[in-house]
C-alpha cells in the first residue's frame, strides 16, 4: 500500500495481537475540503457552480477544473458549536494540499449579470488603494487608481476607473511602476515630432 503514515497507535516496542491496528496511513489522492460560509449567503448555495482554491503556503490558486474537483454537499443547518453554513467539495490532491491544512476559497456562482475584470496580476495596491497602468500610446502608460469589487481568487471585478475598451496591463505591472519609479521610461515616449 502507498501513502503517508497519519498516525501511529502503538509504541515503540509495544506488544500487539493480530488484527490491532498498527498505524493509520493516507494516500491524500483525493481530498475532502469543507468552506464555511455565513448564513447570509444560503440563499445563494444553491447557485454554487464553481470555486477558486489558494493555497496559503505559497499563493497559488487552482481553479476547480484544474483539480478535477467537484461541489459535494452544502449544509441547510447549523450545529450549536459552529453558526457557519458547510459546503463540501471534492478535488485531486496535486501534491501541494496538506490534509487537515487550510485554504483560502472562493466559491462562484451562476449569475445574469455581466462584469469588466481584470487578473489579479494587473492590480497594484498603495495603501488600501488600487491602480492598474492603461496603456495611453504605444509606449507611454498612466497609472489610474480603480474601486474594485469581488474577486474570485483569480480576476477581480473593476467597479470604476475603467472601460471595456481601453488597454491594460495585465502581465508584469510591477515592473512599469518600478520603471516609472526609477525614471527610466522615457517622459516623450509616445510622441511624434
Amino acid at each position: 500500500m502507498n501513502g503517508y503514515v497519519k498516525q501511529v497507535f502503538v509504541q515503540n516496542g509495544q506488544y500487539v495481537e493480530a488484527g490491532q491496528a498498527i498505524v493509520a496511513i493516507s494516500q491524500n489522492k483525493t481530498l475532502l475540503l469543507k468552506a464555511e460560509v455565513q448564513q447570509k449567503y444560503a440563499p445563494v448555495l444553491v447557485s454554487i457552480n464553481s470555486a477558486n482554491i489558494r493555497l496559503l503556503q505559497n499563493n497559488e490558486t487552482y481553479t476547480l477544473a484544474e483539480l478535477n474537483g467537484k461541489i459535494v454537499s452544502f449544509g441547510r443547518n447549523t450545529n450549536n458549536d459552529n453558526f457557519l453554513l458547510p459546503i463540501n467539495i471534492q478535488i485531486d490532491n496535486k501534491g501541494a494540499f496538506v490534509s487537515g491544512g487550510f485554504v483560502e476559497v472562493y466559491l462562484k456562482t451562476i449569475s445574469n449579470t455581466q462584469a469588466l475584470t481584470l487578473p489579479n496580476a494587473a492590480l497594484l495596491e498603495e495603501q488600501g488603494s488600487y491602480f492598474v497602468f492603461v496603456q495611453v500610446h504605444p509606449e507611454l502608460f498612466e497609472k489610474r487608481e480603480v474601486k474594485v469589487g469581488v474577486t474570485d481568487g483569480l480576476k477581480t471585478e473593476i467597479v470604476k476607473g475603467i472601460n471595456q475598451q481601453e488597454r491594460v496591463v495585465t502581465e508584469g505591472a510591477i515592473l512599469v511602476k518600478l520603471a516609472q519609479a526609477t525614471g527610466t521610461l522615457d517622459a516623450h515616449s509616445g510622441h511624434n515630432h
